[in-house]
């Protein structure tokens, strides 16, 4: 039994909404830090996802399925890369600020 036949799809976009608008005012609200603009980001690739699978279980295809294991995979590799990008950069600046990465040019 399907559970969004049930529950109704409306739940589902509004969880993602949220989801979305938190990233989003995250960017907004904590861009000093680099740190939780990543998280941020993620936090909206996530949204992005639960709509991909509601609605791809509504349909009843795999595509948005297969899309958001497509897209995990490349969210994790970028916030793997992300990460180790701002821990180099904190052992040599003792800082994670982004208004200290203009220094980071060559």
């Amino acid at each position: 039994m399907n559970v969004l036949s049930t529950v109704g799809i409306a739940p589902y976009m509004i969880v993602s909404g949220l989801l979305f608008t938190i990233g989003l005012f995250g960017i907004f609200a904590g861009r000093k830090n680099l740190i939780v603009i990543l998280m941020s980001i993620e936090l909206m690739l996530l949204s992005a996802n639960l709509n991909l699978i509601a609605f791809s279980s509504v349909f009843g295809n795999l595509t948005g399925q297969v899309l958001v294991m497509f897209s995990l995979t490349v969210a994790a590799a970028e916030s793997a890369i992300g990460l180790a990008i701002v821990m180099v950069y904190y052992r040599n600046r003792h800082s994670v600020e982004v208004q200290d990465t203009t220094m980071m040019k060559g």
